[in-house]
């Protein structure tokens, strides 16, 4: 991980749309965001991240990826710096939530981003633009972030 650059963090919504050939331009735009964070050595993820990916592009989606594929796919992204979340991230998960009036499960994700000190969380599923304690939103399918 190249420390002199802006570490940002992707939430599972955006991983998923660069697999899901169904996706259209949002898979385009996931895809074109995703290349960016390989260049430039700045992406980050979560455990949590990889999991709930895994389980979304071999169950959900209309064209499921092969379990296999998907297995390569994170296994290239654990060339990332990823967050293995502890009990510490629970708690603040669970403030987080309380706080925010947000799921747990977002919690978790802006819980992971404020360990690995990402300022950016890409996601289209949290408030675009809303900061959660240090942590900026930006939803890469709306014209204002790109």
């Amino acid at each position: 991980m190249n420390d002199d650059r802006l570490r940002q963090f992707i939430d599972t919504n955006i991983l998923v749309y660069a697999y899901d050939e169904t996706a259209g331009d949002k898979r385009a735009r996931a895809n074109r965001l995703m290349r960016d964070l390989w260049q430039d050595e700045n992406g980050c993820l979560s455990i949590q991240v990889l999991q709930e990916f895994f389980v979304t592009v071999t169950n959900k989606i209309a064209q499921p990826v092969m379990a296999e594929t998907a297995a390569q796919i994170i296994d290239d992204l654990g060339l990332w710096e990823v967050h293995s979340p502890q009990t510490k991230d629970i708690l603040t998960a669970i403030r987080l939530q309380s706080h925010y009036k947000i799921s747990f499960w977002d919690a978790m994700i802006i819980a992971s981003a404020q360990q690995m000190a990402c300022p950016i969380l890409w996601s289209e599923g949290l408030n675009n633009g809303q900061d959660y304690g240090g942590v900026v939103v930006r939803d890469p399918f709306r014209e204002s972030t790109l």
